[in-house]
């Protein structure tokens, strides 16, 4: 079965074929780091404007790229949500002209699901045995999910504030790090002693929970000089901004706050899986490529800890092709197959439940 994926739900705009749910047959990733890097993140309109401008091309890449014609096509899929709603609609919307003109089915697929199922494309594949413990880290999600069959979750915890990934940017930016700020920050911490400061471990209790504003605060109170108003003035800094202490060393605050952070996703996550019954942890999202998390997860637990390959951490669409893969394939057995033509995106979209039951 040949599945065209479409993301575009933040910062990339992607293209895949994936074959069978498990054989990337092309994959294609526009990105626009280079053009968020100047505001330290996403800005929203800008990239909703880059997906218009970048898709059709994508697309058109990806199924070069595969060597088949639209014709061969069994079905579509694109992300529906979660995500900026701007970029969601541009993905949306191309993927249903396509599929209108193609007369292809059209499936939704949940954004996190997506990165869920990156894990399906790991070569050579191991078989999943379920229950599985599944930390989705990302820019926008930090989300801790059991996952007992394909399409079932259940939501143990998540974060309250910040993502993962959205506190290693605002660190990353007070550090005056290139963004994004996650591989810039490792890189930094590699240098560093991550003992040398005692960041918080925000949310240590029985919940699966997570925090991680506390955590970007602490770092600001203890990296910056206090600035009043005139402070500010006399040295023509902008409100809000921040000067750092000269004696402060950026390589050993990179450290501790990575430590800081990867040391609350690595308990709550190892005592989950041990709770549950899991039989191995999944790590995914753009954070699942930091390296010094594959490292203490593994330390942490005696069970198989599996992450996908670098270049399908970060959003790409042919985790989304994986997702629906399994999606649609379920649809076809349950009989539950109807057109998807008039879906609307869905910007928060929790992944809980039977993910299947509204296909």
């Amino acid at each position: 079965m040949y599945i065209l994926g479409i993301e575009s739900s933040c910062d990339e705009t992607a293209a895949s074929v994936v074959i069978d749910g498990r054989t990337i047959a092309s994959s294609v990733v526009a990105s626009q780091i280079d053009l968020h890097a100047r505001y330290g993140g996403v800005f929203p309109e800008l990239a909703s404007r880059a997906h218009v401008e970048a898709i059709g091309a994508v697309v058109d890449q990806a199924m070069e790229d595969a060597g088949i014609l639209f014709d061969t096509l069994d079905a579509i899929a694109v992300t529906r949500g979660p995500g900026l709603v701007g970029s969601l609609m541009v993905g949306v919307n191309y993927a249903k002209g396509l599929a209108v003109a193609l007369d292809k089915p059209l499936v939704g697929v949940n954004h996190l699901e997506g990165h869920v199922y990156s894990l399906w494309l790991t070569q050579p594949f191991r078989e999943v045995i379920f229950p599985v413990l599944v930390l989705i880290v990302s820019g926008g999600h930090t989300e801790l999910l059991l996952m007992t069959d394909h399409g079932r979750y259940e939501r143990l915890g998540g974060t309250l504030d910040d993502a993962a990934g959205e506190a290693f940017d605002k660190v990353g930016r007070l550090l005056s790090l290139p963004f994004p700020g996650g591989p810039n920050i490792e890189r930094a911490a590699q240098n560093g002693n991550a003992a040398a400061f005692a960041f918080p471990r925000a949310k240590r209790d029985e919940s699966y929970d997570f925090s991680f504003s506390g955590l970007k605060t602490a770092v600001m109170r203890e990296v910056t000089v206090p600035s009043s108003a005139e402070a500010r003035k006399a040295r023509g800094a902008e409100k809000g901004a921040v000067q750092l202490r000269s004696d402060v060393s950026i390589n050993d605050v990179a450290a501790s706050f990575q430590e800081a952070l990867i040391d609350i996703l690595v308990e709550k996550t190892a005592r989950a899986a041990k709770t549950y019954h899991a039989t191995e942890i999944f790590l995914s999202g753009g954070v699942s490529a930091n390296g010094k998390l594959r490292q203490a997860m593994r330390k942490e637990t005696d069970l198989p800890v599996r992450y996908p390959p670098l270049n399908l951490c970060t959003d790409n669409a042919a985790m989304i092709a994986a997702a629906a893969y399994y999606r649609y394939g379920s649809a076809i057995v349950s009989g539950a197959i109807a057109s998807d033509w008039d879906m609307d995106v869905t910007p928060m979209w929790p992944l809980t439940g039977d993910a299947y039951s509204t296909y």
